[in-house]
């Protein structure tokens, strides 16, 4: 090959390394355009002591080269950290904690750079920064008890008036497992709650311990004992003898719940009886916690007119089947036995918050009575009532029957607090109710 011929290929390939080099250049500069993303979590602005932020950046194209974060409080710059990052690091997570040796009570803000290892040269497009505000709470909530003793009976209820230093976000009793809330009650002077809570038919006066609750936006929680006295009560036990008439009656009404596979009839209903009756108390805690702030009812409650009972509050049940124990539940109302078809009063004023079938209970009625007070009306033959609707003490919500698992017709009254099932007795109790309800509510 002579020279000429060397130069004429010199000439097509030193263009084509040229501008190799400059595209590889240009990719390699190019190839990140977009700065790190920032974000900022929880998405919340009041927090608490210890309460945690963590902070993450990414960025996918050349890497983070470094992430920095400082705390602004009244003019005062404060560290968080300042982190150089190896080279491919991708993303990265920071959390941290706040207390009053870090921060003052009040308003700041934390500020976040991160910059990432691309060399496009161009103004600040490999920096990000993000900023937000944030208030610091230490101080949880003050509880200040406006109920002098207060007195309950085993699976009876109780009402307490309390004030706080601040509004809460939740508020209330706790009794064991079982949390009770309270509702704020306009007040321009204080920030007043008034809390109706049960002594649960489950919870005899050695393991009763209710303790007020509160918990402000910022996450601070306070706790407060009160003064009360327990009674013990001593529930009766009763058998429930079982029939093959008797399930062959009630068990279509549940085809729908029973497995197909459940080929006896007494597997069956000993699955609905427990099963089905679980669900059916979480349905009633559920609707519980819908319930006016402010007490809707006036007085003694209303019973099933010229009915006796047929059945009391906790009465714990043997089921019986050809002479053997095959289960065992608790009863948490009173079964009230008028006339085929009875008219059923509402027992006192408020609003309807259920009104068809629920499960074991049949065709049911539930009213709100305000404070998470309700009534409970089941096994009923007839409703003419709707969800919604306001009824006054003796208006007529539908009639007596035996729907659910029932054994004839009669009606099955409950009252619960927040879901809770309470001794109804108790509010069919003119005195009961005025030493220890109206006279808290200033009646």
């Amino acid at each position: 090959m002579n020279k000429e011929k060397k130069s004429n290929i010199s000439a097509y390939i030193l263009p084509i390394l040229i501008l190799a080099m400059l595209a590889a250049g240009s990719w390699f500069v190019f190839r990140d355009t977009t700065p790190p993303k920032l974000a900022m979590t929880p998405d919340i602005t009041d927090l608490g002591k210890g309460a945690k932020i963590t902070i993450t950046a990414s960025d996918p194209g050349s890497g983070l080269k470094w992430v920095k974060a400082v705390a602004v409080q009244n003019d005062k710059t404060i560290p968080l950290f300042d982190k150089q990052l190896s080279q491919g690091t991708m993303s990265f997570s920071e959390t941290m904690s706040f207390d009053k040796d870090r921060l003052k009570e009040g308003p700041f803000t934390v500020e976040v750079e991160a910059k990432d290892a691309s060399f496009y040269p161009f103004g600040d497009s490999g920096l990000s920064k993000a900023s937000k505000e944030f208030n610091f709470d230490a101080t949880p909530p003050r509880v200040y008890v406006k109920t002098h003793t207060t007195n309950l009976n085993q699976g009876g209820a109780g009402l307490v008036e309390f004030s706080l230093s601040e509004p809460a976000v939740e508020a209330g009793i706790r009794v064991g497992e079982r949390f009770f809330p309270a509702y704020r009650q306009e007040n321009d002077q204080e920030i007043n709650y008034l809390c109706m809570f049960a002594m649960p038919w489950d919870t005899p006066p050695d393991t009763f311990s209710p303790v007020i609750t509160a918990r402000d936006k910022a996450g601070n929680s306070a706790m407060r004992s009160f003064n009360y006295h327990a009674n013990a009560r001593n529930f009766r036990k009763d058998r429930i003898r079982l029939s093959d008439r008797f399930m062959e009656r009630v068990l279509p009404q549940f085809s729908q719940f029973i497995g197909q596979s459940e080929a006896d009839m007494l597997q069956q209903y000993v699955n609905v009886n427990n099963n089905l009756r679980r669900e059916n108390a979480e349905a009633i805690h559920k609707i519980g916690q819908q319930t006016a702030s402010v007490p809707l009812w006036e007085g003694t409650f209303m019973r099933l007119p010229n009915a006796a009972n047929r059945a009391r509050f906790a009465d714990y049940r043997d089921y019986m089947y050809k002479d053997k124990v095959v289960d065992n539940q608790t009863h948490l109302g009173l079964d009230l036995a008028s006339l085929r078809h009875a008219p059923i009063p509402a027992a006192n004023t408020g609003k309807i918050m259920h009104a068809g079938p629920l499960g074991i209970y049949g065709n049911c009625v539930i009213i709100d009575h305000g404070l998470g007070l309700q009534s409970l009306y089941s096994h009923m033959s007839q409703i003419d009532v709707q969800v919604g609707q306001d009824v006054t003490r003796g208006d007529i919500i539908g009639k007596t029957g035996s729907t659910g698992l029932a054994g004839g017709d009669h009606l099955h009254f409950g009252v619960y607090v927040s879901g809770t099932p309470v001794q109804p007795l108790e509010w069919f109790d003119g005195h009961w109710i005025k030493n220890n309800i109206d006279i808290k509510l200033n009646r």
